[in-house]
């Protein structure tokens, strides 16, 4: 499990880096690694596994509104 969150971990902040680089402000940027916790797909395949590793965008602004 630890394995798992601190890859996800490090996928999220690759993420974030990316966003970075192409001028989107770090404040407005965090991250948040589930791990196994929040599976997409829960079968045991290389499939489920392909889609569990995966990056969620969510403009907080416009989700206040």
């Amino acid at each position: 499990s630890e394995y798992n969150l601190a890859l996800g971990a490090k996928r999220a902040r690759s993420v974030r880096d990316a966003l970075a680089g192409l001028g989107i402000s770090t404040d407005r940027l965090s991250t948040v690694s589930y791990g196994e916790e929040l599976p997409l797909c829960k079968e045991l395949t290389e499939d489920c596994w392909m889609q569990n590793r995966r990056v969620r965008l969510v403009d907080l602004q416009r989700s206040a509104d």
